[in-house]
């Protein structure tokens, strides 16, 4: 009994040492973890930081613009099933209409909500936010568990987007400038036996000649709301001469206040009527006299759903390709229905002066609890087999990939989860195969940012703090008389006055702060 009871003892022992061994081979000492994290990539040891150990479960929380995709369910799913063994993360998107984007984002930042991530733009009130301290800085975070993040956008994206030198919100872009073009009905202009347009003069010859001959057609009908004011007929003119006129820090959206020349001067439209933007305002105020532009237009909200209901024979849109939805939306009511896209801008490289900013952002709230993990999810969204998920959905049901840089759409309607309000970068977005080569070649142009000239205030962040009270005061007065102005509904001279009576003095004085800025900020680079 005496010699079993030793051996049980001995076995015992040896398996008591086993696991001791196979505990120890698992969880190194710190010599020897930061030895083998020396020896390894920044991603792989990101990746290790953050599969160390089994995470809790975390629901992120997301607030993106726009309505919820039909496959949203399936995605998620997906999503989720990927996630379960490595970031252990479910997600909970809310998607919010953009005609209520800015009043509900400001809202829900302003009462502390628990979001994890949320959509911004400089255009929307990014800055403001910041200044306002809503966003965590990120460089940390990023640097610790975003090294996807970091390489999948090039240097000049990351330094042109920070804010007082930090990053407030990941870049979310794919070129490094918008494409921009006049949507219109191809079927019409051949109809009336024109050529394929290449001047706005002939995109003029164009709408009236719709004008004449198709009475149930409104030749333009623009965007009228203040969100959406960069999409008046005047003020999208500016998209035709990237760079000779551009809206500033102050105002993203608006060329009250203007650069031009690149020369680091904040110019007043009250002061100062540029003739380029003034002549924009007068074309646009013949166009409504003459009936080119729909006398309901600060009337009518979805400006774009007007066109793919076959009401109107051109829209503006921030692409040099319609996407794949529209000609079968445009056909559903009205048959026969085909649609071209006319690009105005100047291909020469050099020709146009950029600051390399992003329209769209990704921030982390302060609030949020969960700021790591939101990092970690955001590079894992963004490598290329995720980044194909959560852009087109389900493969072989919503999209079928053509080789490494192009999809064909299987499904008509809207279907993955977000793209450019959540995880869009240069490297994996591929191209729609209805893609001519001519469009490709556009859209490299625009994603080589050696094409362009650099803006002197490339880096330049604004902070908005010291005179939000005035610009909180001239956006509500400019949302009375800018679209209206900028659309040609109002009489230039008559209607300009009154709005410099009213916002003349809120203006000069944010005016006076951002050149202060800019003039530090010049000066620091000397």
């Amino acid at each position: 009994m005496r010699h079993k009871k030793t051996i049980s003892i001995s076995i015992a022992l040896v398996l008591i040492l086993v696991i001791l061994s196979g505990c120890s081979s698992t969880k190194p000492t710190d010599a020897q973890q930061s030895e083998a994290d020396a020896s390894r990539s920044p991603e792989s040891a990101a990746v290790s930081e953050q599969k160390s150990e089994r995470l809790d479960l975390v629901t992120l929380k997301i607030m993106l613009p726009g309505e919820k995709p039909s496959d949203y369910d399936e995605v998620k799913e997906e999503i989720e099933r990927r996630l379960a063994d490595t970031l252990n993360v479910k997600i909970d998107i809310t998607y919010v209409p953009w005609s209520d984007l800015s009043t509900k984002t400001q809202v829900t930042l302003a009462a502390g909500e628990n979001y994890d991530l949320i959509y911004d733009a400089p255009w929307l009130h990014m800055n403001q936010m910041v200044s306002a301290g809503y966003y965590e800085p990120l460089d940390e975070l990023i640097e610790r568990f975003g090294p996807t993040l970091k390489s999948t956008r090039p240097q000049q994206m990351w330094d042109a987007n920070k804010f007082d030198g930090k990053i407030m919100g990941v870049p979310l872009g794919i070129f490094m400038v918008q494409g921009h073009s006049y949507l219109i009905r191809k079927d019409l202009r051949e109809q009336l036996s024109l050529p394929p347009i290449t001047t706005y003069e002939e995109l003029l010859e164009y709408a009236y000649a719709v004008k004449r001959e198709f009475k149930d057609i409104m030749p333009i009908i623009p965007a009228s709301s203040d969100d959406e004011k960069g999409y008046a007929w005047a003020a999208y003119r500016q998209n035709d001469v990237i760079g000779t006129i551009r809206p500033t820090h102050a105002n993203s959206n608006s060329l009250m206040l203007y650069y031009k020349n690149n020369d680091g001067k904040v110019y007043n439209l009250f002061e100062e009527k540029d003739p380029m933007i003034w002549g924009w305002i007068t074309d646009a105020r013949k166009l409504y006299e003459d009936g080119i532009i729909h006398p309901d237009v600060m009337s009518i909200k979805d400006w774009q759903g007007e066109f793919h209901s076959g009401k109107s024979a051109i829209t503006l849109t921030r692409s040099f390709k319609y996407d794949y939805w529209q000609p079968a939306k445009v056909q559903e009511n009205a048959p026969g229905g085909t649609l071209e896209n006319v690009v105005l801008m100047d291909f020469t490289p050099g020709k146009n002066v950029i600051n390399f900013q992003m329209d769209n952002f990704i921030s982390v709230p302060a609030v949020s609890k969960n700021k790591e993990r939101a990092i970690q999810f955001l590079n894992w969204a963004n490598e290329k087999d995720n980044y194909d998920l959560i852009e087109h959905g389900i493969e072989g049901k919503s999209w079928q990939a053509i080789g490494d840089n192009k999809y064909k759409d299987l499904v008509t309607d809207s279907h993955g989860l977000a793209s450019f309000s959540m995880i869009w970068n240069p490297e994996h977005e591929r191209y729609p195969d209805t893609d001519e080569e001519e469009t490709i070649k556009k859209k490299d142009f625009i994603k080589d940012g050696n094409n362009f000239t650099p803006d002197i205030l490339t880096g330049f962040s604004f902070n908005s703090e010291p005179v939000k009270n005035e610009i909180s005061q001239f956006n509500a007065i400019q949302s009375k008389y800018y679209s209206i102005l900028f659309n040609g509904v109002g009489d230039p001279d008559g209607y300009f006055e009154k709005f410099r009576k009213e916002g003349q003095d809120l203006l000069a004085a944010i005016q006076q702060e951002l050149q202060k800025q800019i003039d530090d900020f010049l000066a620091s680079k000397q």
